[in-house]
């Protein structure tokens, strides 16, 4: 797992939000986008206008109490509440609004994603590199958190900035001694929260997302895995393991709640103060009859308002602090994805040779070298080889010798290490892996994936499960639209058949067979196979099953040292 640099309140961090933010602002969404956005900032100016009126007001009729003028009392009241009615819905919209733009923006911004992580096979790629941790969680939680925390934080960056200009006239006009000392305090108290918790309690939340990650990631592997871990009676250890991965949250949650709790006792110290300190600074003209306390309670508004503003990095820390931690994890997914797509664009003249592959009727490997991902260790060096239609190839071999890493290859999965491979594309190659994929849905996707919006009939679909031996099965579950946990209601010789018929169905001129029938019996093997032949479909197989001789032309041996030898079937003794 690659480590990832922890983020903080820099250069770096706004070039990547920027990085992250811009193509939306640049997609075909974004007219009306901006025009959510323009209302957006035309609510907050409404907002900033009531919020001004509003502590003009309260001034207003805390004077008249003072005074004891009843008229100037009931008339300010009553402007209050007529600015009252005019503010709730201005309020209630921008939250609307608001939320509705950081929908819009999640579902853009997720499809983007989605559609770079399923790019040239991306997710298999970082999956099997294992260079990024939890990409799963980073789209769903962290674009989310992104969106919504983008234009909460933008709205009170311009908000503040309305603040700071509609009041500070308010308070130069009551007392400039109070915006003096403002800007004095606001420069200080920023400094002190930026120097004192900044890159401390930014790096622990960021580790603390990494954290709660790898947690719920356990916890998916042990449901995945359930009837494993049970089979192994592996309860004890799966616990010792979840225990370690949680305390290592826990620990890391431990010294954010004490950083936290530090910045709290500054942040209410903070808050506690701006609540008194303009009433203490103009305490003596109110006492002497030079302003009124009504002007004094505006005064008080207004400071609380500028200063709210001033110090918004004090007030709002702790969000930003995870703010910041998720643009950083998101920007790292991002790179990871770009990192991918220039791997596979790369070129022999860039230094780093790779499988090329090419479509072709046939199937053919020329002067093929395959290395593991990470070009540690040779498998297999050299291959020439053909498979013509309808003389089937079983690759034999010592577990370890590159088996399974060729069909891979053949597949377009794996690109390590040079020559050429020449096969069908599209639907006529099909593979077909130990433990088959059954995604989720009824038993009709299961039979017609991927291409689940094909026009096949129940009937003819009936007749494909009796072909692979499971005449029961839509009966078993309530029929073909029955939707069910296909990988746990199914036995593995089940799911091996199931997906069996669906290769028979989908007729590719070639099916790539990794162990697909090692938890069949004999019988239900050689049938399967069987009817392959009748289909013209030519299976290239990786099996320890000697019985599958017969159902191929040649046999690739690989010892596991590189090197490989081709043989007929006939004439192959099995080792």
């Amino acid at each position: 797992m690659q480590s990832e640099a922890a983020p903080g309140f820099n250069a770096r961090l706004w070039r990547r939000f920027v990085a992250i933010a811009r193509p939306y602002w640049l997609s075909d969404e974004r007219w009306r986008a901006i025009g959510l956005l323009a209302l957006l900032i035309l609510l907050l100016l409404g907002q900033t206008a009531f919020n001004v009126l509003f502590n003009q007001e309260t001034g207003e009729f805390t004077s008249a109490l003072a005074a004891r003028d009843g008229e100037r009392f009931w008339s300010a009241i009553g402007r209050y509440t007529a600015i009252l009615v005019g503010a709730v819905p201005i309020y209630a919209l921008y939250f609307y609004v608001r939320d509705t733009l950081g929908l819009r923006w999640r579902r853009w911004l997720s499809d983007h994603f989605l559609a770079r992580y399923f790019e040239q096979r991306a997710y298999y790629r970082l999956t099997a590199a294992s260079g990024i941790d939890n990409p799963d969680q980073r789209i769903a939680e962290d674009i989310n958190a992104f969106t919504q925390q983008s234009l909460y934080f933008s709205m009170i960056m311009i908000g503040s900035l309305m603040q700071l200009i509609a009041f500070a006239g308010v308070l130069w006009a009551i007392s400039e001694g109070l915006v003096y000392f403002l800007i004095g305090y606001a420069i200080f108290s920023t400094w002190f929260t930026g120097s004192v918790f900044g890159r401390r309690l930014i790096a622990l939340n960021f580790r603390q997302l990494q954290r709660e990650a790898d947690f719920r990631y356990n916890l998916v592997r042990v449901r995945e895995h359930a009837e494993a871990i049970a089979f192994h009676d592996g309860e004890a250890r799966e616990m010792s393991a979840l225990q370690r991965v949680f305390d290592a949250l826990y620990g890391n949650y431990l010294l954010v709640l004490r950083w936290q709790f530090k910045l709290n006792l500054f942040q209410y110290a903070h808050s506690f103060l701006i609540a008194v300190l303009p009433i203490v600074i103009i305490a003596g003209e109110v006492l002497t009859g030079e302003l009124e306390v009504g002007r004094a309670i505006q005064a008080a508004g207004a400071f609380v308002a500028i200063l709210s503003a001033l110090t918004l990095i004090v007030d709002h820390f702790e969000g930003l602090s995870r703010f910041s931690a998720g643009v950083d994890r998101l920007h790292a997914f991002a790179a990871a994805l770009d990192q991918q797509s220039e791997q596979l664009q790369r070129t022999p003249n860039d230094g780093v040779q790779q499988i090329m592959t090419e479509p072709s009727f046939g199937l053919s490997v020329a002067q093929l070298t395959v290395l593991t991902p990470n070009r540690e260790h040779l498998l297999i060096q050299s291959l020439n080889l053909t498979v013509k239609p309808g003389e089937g190839l079983l690759i034999a071999g010592a577990s370890g010798s590159g088996k399974s890493s060729l069909l891979r290859v053949i597949a377009g999965l794996w690109t390590t290490g040079s020559g050429q491979v020449r096969r069908p594309a599209g639907p006529d190659m099909l593979f077909l892996p130990q433990q088959p994929y059954l995604p989720l849905g009824n038993l009709r996707d299961q039979l017609i994936y991927p291409q689940t919006d094909r026009d096949i009939s129940d009937s003819e679909l009936l007749r494909w499960l009796e072909r692979v031996n499971l005449p029961l099965l839509a009966d078993r579950y309530g029929g073909l639209s029955a939707e069910a946990d296909w990988a746990r209601v199914l036995s593995v010789g089940e799911q091996q058949r199931l997906a069996f018929a669906r290769a028979l169905l989908a007729k590719p001129r070639y099916l790539l067979l990794d162990e697909s029938t090692s938890a069949l019996d004999a019988a239900n093997e050689a049938m399967l196979y069987e009817q392959l032949a009748g289909l013209a479909i030519t299976p290239i197989s990786v099996s320890h099953h000697a019985s599958l001789l017969r159902h191929h032309s040649h046999v690739l041996a690989l010892p596991g040292d590189g090197s490989w030898a081709v043989q007929t079937a006939s004439g192959y003794i099995w080792q």
